[in-house]
């Protein structure tokens, strides 16, 4: 994928509409396993990837990452595996991906579904641990990340238990080839949703397609205070508010999030 290697994997009928689903920050596409099969049980058809830097994709070592070259890296799964269309699902920073690509060609969205992310960069709320790793100590702290260092930071923006397995898979996702080194790099999308805050609010705003959130209001990052926005600003939309859930929906209650998205998506 100009020159570049993704993990990328599909999942139910060949003949079923096609939806995409963007991950997040720090983890991977494995974050919808508990989602996919509910999606592909409805007739969908499911495509996951990881995003440059993520899972089990390339994580080249001294690289610029950007939100554009990830929307870039989208489009051309796209192209690779023939979809021309399709509904997308985002999370996090896969939120910024998906805003640029609806900047880019809004028409190539069937629909449109957002879980807890940055829409709004004036809202956004990080954690300390990734103030610092965006920071001047982010290489340095990057270096001693640890898998008990990142459970700790999951935990404090999770609203419902999570089993320790789930967060054990989280860390090797984020682990695999050292990917825990990119982190400084990778957080640089604060820096890309800045620069970028009047395009991709208006081409959130702007979407005509139907547009779906659902939403953990406990999570302390993208939680309530941003769903209070949403409503402001998106009236039309429908919203699915899961009571306890914090930043992963898609984790913390994949039962209800793809109950959520399979009505919304078929």
């Amino acid at each position: 994928m100009r020159g570049r290697t993704l993990f990328v994997r599909q999942d139910g009928p060949a003949e079923g509409p096609p939806v995409t689903l963007v991950h997040g920050f720090p983890t991977s596409s494995h974050d919808w396993a508990g989602v996919v099969p509910l999606l592909a049980e409805a007739g969908l058809r499911v495509t996951t990837f990881d995003l440059l830097g993520f899972g089990h994709s390339d994580k080249p070592r001294g690289h610029a990452f950007s939100i554009e070259e990830q929307a870039d890296l989208a489009q051309g799964v796209w192209e690779r595996l023939g979809i021309a269309e399709t509904a997308l699902v985002a999370h996090d920073y896969g939120v910024s991906v998906a805003q640029e690509l609806l900047a880019r060609d809004q028409a190539r969205i069937a629909r449109m579904a957002w879980m807890n992310g940055g829409l709004y960069p004036d809202l956004h709320r990080p954690l300390l641990i990734q103030k610092l790793l965006h920071g001047r100590l982010g290489p340095l702290l990057a270096r001693v990340t640890t898998q008990a260092r990142l459970t700790s930071s999951m935990r404090k923006i999770l609203g419902r238990p999570v089993p320790d397995a789930v967060l054990a898979d989280m860390w090797a996702s984020v682990a695999h080839d050292n990917g825990q080194l990119l982190a400084p790099r990778l957080l640089k999308y604060i820096d890309d949703r800045r620069r970028n805050a009047s395009r991709w609010t208006a081409s959130l705003e702007g979407y005509p397609g139907p547009t779906l959130f659902v939403w953990g209001p406990a999570d302390p990052i993208s939680g309530a205070h941003v769903l209070e926005r949403i409503r402001e600003r998106l009236p039309e939309a429908a919203i699915e508010e899961l009571p306890g859930v914090g930043h992963y929906p898609q984790v913390e209650a994949p039962a209800e999030t793809g109950r959520a998205l399979a009505g919304f998506l078929r």
